[in-house]
């Protein structure tokens, strides 16, 4: 793996404010690894899997596997998760769905949809990748922005491309939102800076097996040519994912060292300028792949508590 030099110096973990925090994700690349699993953190360093790290949500369509799940709260006050639909075992180019789920309590999840590429033609009737998608509520277009790692027979190598919905059921014909031509770009994540109104696009950087990020005005691009590498991890990472910790200016990164089965943790509140979170200071003991944080209320956290830790 490439070696980086991390700081000597960490971040302090910021005191959260309010609510709590939920983690969904995947553990493995066994067909029965590919399930939905949870787990919850008061304080958003500190997490611990629910249902004995056990599926808390087993796909009955598609591929019948899920990998990548990304969940958010959405402006209905439903939560959504979108994951990419994918059995590994069948190989790395063999997925062109993405799998959606809904739910008012994170606890009954409902209207399980798969949005197959294929079926827009074209180019992607022969889609190979649809990877990682994640949605961003998009004020301009009054839409949520669905943006996923994509490539297809003709182009191999996988790049963003964005779509819209309003439903998580159906999305508007996929565009280009990001490419660097013949170097794959996956795992992307964006947040916004309301420091300098920017949009920054993190995405695994293959060349170094890190994180960059690449900045736009808009949402939807288009995003600058000039990766800034971001992660302080000494091993391989992808899969990250930037969260706020409520109530404060402090933003934390954590991405997927997956050749390790750890999960690594840095801090910023700038989005350019990281330090890493000392190991004694967060824990994720259950060994997650590649996931996503959303803040919850109090009121989640004790539903989820009630049903799942009895």
């Amino acid at each position: 793996f490439y070696e980086r030099v991390i700081p000597m110096n960490f971040a302090t973990p910021a005191k959260s404010t309010n609510g709590k925090y939920l983690f969904a994700y995947f553990v493995g690349n066994e067909p029965e690894q590919e399930r939905i699993h949870f787990a919850i953190s008061e304080d958003g360093y500190n997490f611990e899997a629910l249902n004995n790290n056990e599926p808390i949500i087993l796909q009955t369509k598609g591929k019948k596997c899920v990998r990548d799940p990304y969940i958010l709260k959405g402006q209905d006050g439903f939560y959504y998760i979108i994951g990419t639909d994918m059995k590994c075992i069948e190989g790395w180019t063999s997925n062109h769905s993405l799998v959606t789920w809904k739910s008012k309590d994170l606890v009954n999840w409902t209207d399980e949809t798969i949005i197959d590429m294929r079926e827009f033609g074209g180019d992607f009737a022969t889609t190979t990748r649809a990877w990682a998608p994640q949605a961003y509520w998009d004020k301009e277009e009054n839409a949520y922005m669905v943006y996923w790692a994509h490539s297809d027979e003709k182009n191999d190598v996988a790049q963003m491309y964005y779509a819209y919905t309003t439903d998580f059921k159906t999305i508007t014909e996929p565009k280009l939102l990001f490419e660097r031509p013949g170097i794959q770009t996956i795992d992307g994540d964006i947040a916004y800076s309301e420091l300098n109104n920017k949009y920054y696009l993190y995405f695994k950087h293959d060349e170094d097996q890190t994180i960059a990020y690449v900045t736009a005005d808009k949402l939807n691009g288009p995003y600058c040519d000039d990766a800034v590498v971001v992660s302080l991890a000494k091993t391989g990472v992808e899969g990250s994912e930037i969260y706020n910790i409520t109530g404060t200016n402090q933003w934390v990164m954590i991405m997927d060292e997956y050749g390790t089965d750890r999960f690594f943790m840095q801090q910023t509140t700038d989005f350019e300028n990281f330090l890493p979170v000392n190991s004694d200071d967060y824990s994720m003991a259950f060994n997650p792949r590649h996931g996503s944080v959303v803040a919850i209320s109090d009121g989640d956290y004790a539903r989820l508590v009630e049903k799942y830790k009895k």
